[in-house]
């Protein structure tokens, strides 16, 4: 049996069932059931409901199987993971799974089920479930298992706090990623990365000696189609001189969240061994207050030559990532992502939950929303809706920062940032990286949206 909460367990003698079942297929199960098993499912009014979970004993009392319950069709639609409930009250050993799943269901109930043994315990342990699953038939185990673990660097470093997850931690983060898969590693910082990454050096320099800004940029593979994923890699925002409120402050060591899941989709996409020349580019950055603070009014020039007027310091990440979009565009590429947890327009227009993304290629806008749709990913097409660009005309520099009178605040960011893109095929994210409640298979806490999606979508570009 495997120790790895996050990998499936071998099929050994000693396997039980777990029966996954909706209403109609407990009513079924019950036909072929023995009578001591029905009479406990009885007893206990099991029903098949949405997140029921129900051991049956054998003989000697020892437990013989399990029913969950998946919901009808209605509540299906309404619940992700509905199997990976079940396994944090299982008791411990090998399961089999088994009941009304098809393809699509017995992938998403693996997944969830190695998504579901994740714990952050860098600063305290929690117990680690000890129910394990027998890779399902027709599941393709190596693909999922390296879902999850991109998945759980992702909540690793989103989880982090920013004591620990500077701007120098976050590069060492990604060192270590790209030493366990022998890609290459670069690190600008310092008097070249005022040079060349004028946004990037300005958003980070009031943090300090030892939070200091820096470019990361790590490239793997040498054949195959060119992706270059941005990820948004703000480590702590103040908020700058306009400096946020405490609650709206208290979260945001997550605002290295679009740093963090294009790490781990990286690492899904590298240890799948997928045949692409891949690119990932992160602006690290902690945007404080001090006297080096960049201030309202400020017009900064960027890599790419256009001016940037700062009407507000709290819309930094845009900054910073344009400057890495710029980069990102000196080299041919057959897709380039942007990554962010960008703006909380996007978080009250679709809540924690789905991912909003951006893009003019509608058809690869309709590979992404059904590759999410296979995995689990949810995610919302929204529109570079062109009739805002003047929005971001300020008239006093080429573009604005934060556009006065706060209507539509991830479109008028995400057209910002298609002004430094020059790839053919572009898609953003911006996403919320966060999941403020416990449900099955994710815990409270930071987590990755989005990167399944892109890594089924790459697969098929392959």
């Amino acid at each position: 049996m495997t120790d790895d909460p996050l990998r499936f367990a071998p099929d050994t003698a000693e396997v039980r069932t777990l029966y996954a079942l909706t209403p109609d297929g407990f009513t079924a199960w019950q036909d072929g059931a023995s009578e001591p098993h029905r009479a406990w499912a009885e007893a206990a009014e099991f029903q098949g409901k949405p997140g029921q979970m129900l051991v049956l004993p054998g003989p000697n009392g020892a437990p013989e199987a399990a029913l969950v319950g998946l919901g009808d069709a209605s509540a299906q639609a309404r619940t992700r993971f509905s199997v990976a409930a079940a396994r944090a009250t299982l008791p411990a050993g090998p399961w089999r799974l088994s009941g009304d799943l098809d393809a699509a269901q017995l992938d998403e109930a693996a997944l969830g089920w190695l998504l579901a043994g994740y714990r952050f315990e860098r600063y305290a342990t929690s117990p680690a479930p000890t129910a394990t699953l027998v890779v399902p038939a027709g599941v393709d185990a190596a693909r999922l298992e390296a879902m999850a673990a991109g998945e759980a660097l992702t909540r690793d470093l989103i989880n982090t706090p920013a004591r620990d997850m500077g701007p120098a931690d976050l590069a060492r983060a990604a060192t270590t990623l790209a030493d366990r898969f022998d890609a290459q590693i670069a690190i600008t910082d310092g008097d070249a990365l005022a040079e060349g990454f004028p946004l990037i050096h300005t958003v980070g320099q009031a943090a300090g000696e030892g939070r200091s800004p820096r470019l990361i940029d790590m490239t793997w593979g040498n054949a195959g189609p060119r992706i270059t994923l941005v990820g948004k890699g703000v480590c702590f925002d103040t908020g700058g001189l306009n400096l946020k409120p405490g609650a709206s402050m208290g979260l945001m060591k997550k605002d290295m969240g679009g740093a963090a899941t294009v790490l781990g989709l990286a690492q899904m996409l590298m240890e799948t061994g997928q045949p692409i020349r891949l690119r990932v580019l992160i602006p690290a950055v902690e945007n404080a207050v001090s006297g080096d603070a960049f201030r309202p009014g400020d017009i900064l020039p960027s890599r790419k030559g256009l001016t940037v007027e700062i009407n507000n310091t709290d819309a930094e990440g845009r900054l910073v990532l344009a400057d890495a979009l710029a980069l990102a565009g000196e080299e041919e590429t057959d897709l380039t992502v942007s990554m962010a947890t960008l703006t909380g327009a996007a978080r009250v227009a679709v809540g924690p939950d789905l991912a909003p993304f951006y893009t003019d290629d509608n058809g690869f806008a309709q590979a992404l929303s059904d590759a999410g749709t296979r995995n689990a990913d949810p995610l919302w097409r929204m529109p570079f809706w062109a009739p805002y660009e003047t929005m971001i005309e300020p008239g006093i520099a080429d573009l604005d920062n934060a556009p006065k009178g706060g209507f539509a605040g991830s479109i008028t960011a995400a057209l910002f940032l298609r002004r430094f893109v020059t790839a053919p095929r572009y898609v953003h994210f911006d996403i919320y990286g966060w999941n403020p409640s416990a449900s099955p298979a994710r815990p409270k806490g930071g987590v990755g949206q989005g990167a399944r999606a892109l890594f089924a979508a790459i697969e098929g570009m392959v």
